[in-house]
């Protein structure tokens, strides 16, 4: 075992520290959509976004780790913060971090809903460093993992995913970004028989909604940003649901990054590979209202905030709803 003291010169543990930060992360989170929220309804996804990472990245330097961002705001000449590489906390726990300080930057902007704030830790090694690029995904629920295939026919899928959840494929809802390049996947769900949900962005919280019962999603297909596929990861493997992505390289530039990177792009990615980490942290708090969290419900002097936290090798999944009493001598009547 590593030394457990603290401050830069000492050794950094990696062993339970999902006990230690379960809860932590949780506030991290918390504290990013607290700030986002200000800005939602105004217009301005910029604001959003800085405000939401400005506040996480402060309060990550507060926790007890020693942080890596492997999946952030981007590259250091395009982020000013949280972005890939940088360091965070001087702490005795030594951990890669994936984040996603505002997820739906424009939907946040606007006041639509799932605008959501995400975070995900695991030890060195155990979140994969993917490229900023696009991902071809398949989400689906407990019952479904291992008995579905990104390469099969989109009906293969569709009737393997409604056999494991005892139903028709008529019953089946699934999930797509709406664009332009998932036409024809469009087409092809309605006409197995299944129901579409078209949403404008936000597939990490459409992942979360198709590993938790209840939501009435049943799975995510089509592509979007890889960093998004190991959050996604992350939260899969916490909840016993599967993502499968395949990177999709657009140009040869791309392709020269996969290589120097070690990724395959005719390769199919697992949860276990995306997300290999055998501790895990994941946590999710609402932003603006969704169907799986509430948004940041404000009231004079404080806020109530809605948050999905979990980790893996611990075995919990906790939904925490949090008042938070912001100014001096704010008071709030608790209701449920």
């Amino acid at each position: 075992m590593t030394g457990k003291g603290k401050g830069p010169g000492t050794a950094a543990r990696t062993d339970n520290f999902e006990h230690a930060l379960v809860l932590e992360t949780a506030r991290v989170t918390e504290g990013a959509a607290l700030a986002a929220s200000r800005w939602v309804g105004m217009g301005d996804k910029n604001a959003v976004d800085g405000a939401g990472t400005e506040a996480m990245r402060e309060l990550l330097n507060t926790l007890d780790i020693r942080g890596t961002v492997v999946i952030g705001e981007g590259e250091m000449d395009e982020a000013p913060m949280l972005y890939i590489g940088e360091t965070l906390g001087q702490g005795q726990y030594e951990v890669d971090i994936a984040v996603d300080p505002v997820e739906g930057t424009s939907v946040t902007a606007k006041g639509l809903p799932n605008g959501l704030a995400v975070i995900a830790l695991s030890e060195k090694g155990g979140l994969m460093h993917a490229p900023d690029c696009y991902m071809e995904k398949l989400v689906v629920p407990p019952p479904a993992a291992g008995r579905v295939h990104l390469e099969w026919p989109v009906e293969a899928n569709l009737a393997a995913l409604a056999q494991s959840l005892d139903r028709g494929v008529e019953d089946l809802l699934v999930t797509i970004l709406d664009r332009e390049r998932h036409a024809d996947l469009i087409r092809r769900v309605r006409a197995a028989g299944a129901r579409v949900k078209l949403i404008g962005d936000g597939d990490v919280v459409a992942s979360l909604a198709v590993g938790v019962r209840g939501t009435g999603v049943h799975a995510l297909m089509g592509s979007g940003g890889a960093p998004e596929g190991v959050l996604s990861a992350a939260a899969m493997k916490c909840l016993g649901a599967e993502i499968q992505g395949r990177f999709i390289a657009e140009d040869d530039a791309m392709r020269e990054r996969f290589q120097a990177m070690g990724v395959d792009e005719n390769r199919v990615y697992r949860t276990e590979e995306l997300a290999s980490g055998s501790q895990m942290v994941f946590s999710a708090t609402g932003i603006t209202y969704g169907e799986l969290l509430s948004g940041v419900r404000r009231f004079g002097g404080g806020a109530r905030t809605h948050t999905l936290v979990m980790g893996y090798a611990s075995r919990v999944v906790r939904f925490i709803d949090t008042v938070h009493l912001e100014d001096d001598g704010a008071r709030v009547t608790i209701r449920v």
